[in-house]
């Protein structure tokens, strides 16, 4: 065989291990412990308290689209689990209001953050299929305090092929 075969087949068989990790995963139930959260969805990428009550955040970030919260109640049951990279949750978000902490465990760690100098914003980027179509990017502008003070969407520049060198 050679290297460029064995490159090949090293390839492939990273891909289907991939998906194949990907597949194996199953959504909780309502109701489920959180050790069987965890074995249906594996280590979660955070975890957050309020009192009793925690969340078991499932981020594909940097690069996915989607993060799943597991919201588990005092009782350390399941009682919520949401894919919160959606449209419709970001509009949830209240300018002049919501703080970091607020968006963090609402939408867990951003896939980029970056800064504005004119306005002194530190921004949270996420990645999601606006409309479960479009892949697009939110940017959340947090001023010096922490409080979010706009929200902008637009495509993500990952997936244009102008800048990859096609055109």
């Amino acid at each position: 065989m050679n290297k460029m075969n064995i490159f090949t087949t090293l390839a492939a068989l990273t891909a289907t291990l991939l998906l194949s990790g990907c597949a194996m995963r199953t959504a909780p139930d309502p109701g489920d412990p959180a050790d069987v959260v965890q074995a249906k969805m594996g280590a979660p990428t955070a975890v957050y308290t309020n009192g009793a009550a925690r969340t078991l955040e499932y981020a594909t970030g940097p690069m996915g689209q989607y993060t799943w919260m597991a919201h588990l109640g005092p009782d350390g049951r399941l009682a919520s689990y949401e894919q919160v990279l959606t449209s419709e949750k970001f509009a949830t978000v209240k300018i002049d209001q919501a703080t970091k902490d607020q968006v963090l465990r609402t939408f867990g760690r951003p896939a980029e953050r970056s800064h504005v100098a004119m306005h002194d914003y530190e921004v949270w980027s996420y990645r999601y299929k606006e409309a479960g179509v479009w892949n697009s990017l939110m940017h959340v502008h947090f001023d010096g305090q922490g409080v979010v003070r706009q929200m902008l969407n637009g495509p993500d520049p990952m997936y244009d092929p102008r800048d990859r060198g096609f055109w």
